[in-house]
């Protein structure tokens, strides 16, 4: 299928775009939440224990599942495999986020899909990847990038390492390259190969994500010991501070001009102060930085560094809830409510395929019958699946 043919289901740039995604837990809905977002008709296959009865579903608070459908589908019973199967032939990706070898002992592995559509982008989301000693073996976000060398970067000096919540194994080190690698292949499908598996490891996306803090240390301007170099908290310019009123500002001030409007913001510019980058200085010069916020409030912080023009580089550090009513925030729309339920909004933006609306996320089941009639299948053969038990949607 040609990735110009657009389909009536949805919009955005990947409104041509079907996607199978085998039920799972963090960066693989999250995958199929970035294409939905996009545009993608994404089709989630649950576990057929998973769909509730209409009557006692309650509503879904789970943002990753917004802007699917979904239908449960017994995967021991050969119906529901064949049945996938089926869908697979209409798909232009499927992703899934099971151990290694899983799939193939359902009968869903890349082998199997690929004798049905062989233009299948087969993306597989793992956190050690496909093959290697720990391939088989459970973890969790922590864990993953423990191995590729990120958490033990993370932290304040003579601290322990600080988790950055599941941020950068699961969502960018997992979810978003899993993304990015099925976009790829369908470019590459789209430009005449054939399909092929992506393998996805947040190991690797991990490590990835730190391809300039490599850069760094090849150049001798990075210490492997944590929080004493210029992006880890070491340097006085390049961390938050506690005001008076136990709030924080993030000051990011590197460049020599903000870092003078930093000084000047603070009346430290009058001192003889050592040099911005005389490392030997830089916890003398946090602890006179400490002391001057200290003596103004947050807020009365960040009205001074707006009055100065703003090139202090310095911003409130805000909870979740202060995030959502942020004056810029609010202005681009970063955030959306739906359904009574606050969330980010799609990102990137489009000037000429916007993404589609945000919608309440899909419950287990929930859109799954008028989904199967969209891909093709015929209501005779869905409604005989569902009068066996193989399949549950509505």
């Amino acid at each position: 299928m040609s990735l110009g043919a657009r389909r009536p289901h949805g919009g955005g740039p990947l409104s041509s775009v079907r996607v199978l995604e085998l039920a799972g837990i963090g960066p693989c809905p999250f995958t199929g939440m970035l294409l939905a977002d996009l545009g993608a008709e994404v089709l989630r296959v649950e576990r057929n224990s998973a769909v509730a009865p209409l009557e006692s579903a309650a509503a879904s608070g789970d943002v990753l599942q917004r802007g699917k459908r979904s239908i449960g589908v017994d995967l021991k019973a050969p119906e529901g495999v064949a049945l996938v199967l089926t869908l697979v032939e209409r798909a232009d990706a499927l992703i899934e986020g099971f151990r290694p070898g899983v799939t193939e002992r359902l009968g869903l592995g890349p082998q199997a899909c690929f004798e049905r559509n062989r233009k299948l982008v087969y993306g597989r989301m793992t956190g050690w990847g496909q093959e290697g000693p720990l391939a088989g073996h459970p973890g969790h976000d922590i864990d993953y990038i423990s191995i590729a060398g990120v958490l033990g970067s993370i932290g304040r000096a003579g601290e322990r390492p600080l988790p950055p919540l599941n941020l950068v194994g699961d969502f960018g080190g997992g979810g978003m390259l899993l993304a990015l690698g099925v976009m790829a292949g369908l470019l590459a499908v789209a430009g005449g190969a054939e399909g092929q598996v992506v393998d996805a490891a947040m190991v690797d996306g991990s490590a990835l994500l730190t391809c300039m803090i490599w850069g760094l240390r090849a150049l001798g301007m990075w210490e492997e010991s944590r929080g004493t170099n210029m992006l880890d908290t070491g340097a006085p310019f390049y961390d938050t501070y506690e005001c008076s009123d136990g709030r924080h500002v993030a000051v990011g001030a590197i460049e020599p001009r903000f870092y003078a409007a930093l000084c000047r913001l603070t009346g430290l510019g009058a001192e003889a102060l050592p040099a911005q980058m005389d490392r030997s200085a830089w916890p003398q010069l946090k602890e006179r930085f400490a002391a001057v916020f200290a003596t103004k409030t947050r807020d009365e912080w960040v009205g001074l560094a707006a009055d100065s023009g703003g090139d202090a580089c310095l911003a409130p550090v805000l909870t979740m809830s202060e995030a959502l009513e942020h004056p810029h925030n609010v202005a681009r729309d970063t955030f959306v409510s739906v359904g009574g339920v606050d969330q980010p909004s799609p990102a990137p933006r489009f000037s000429g395929t916007p993404a589609r609306a945000v919608s309440p996320p899909c419950r287990p089941g929930e859109k799954g019958l008028a989904a199967l009639s969209d891909w093709g299948l015929e209501d005779a053969k869905v409604a005989g699946l569902v009068e066996k038990g193989v399949l549950r949607a509505r």
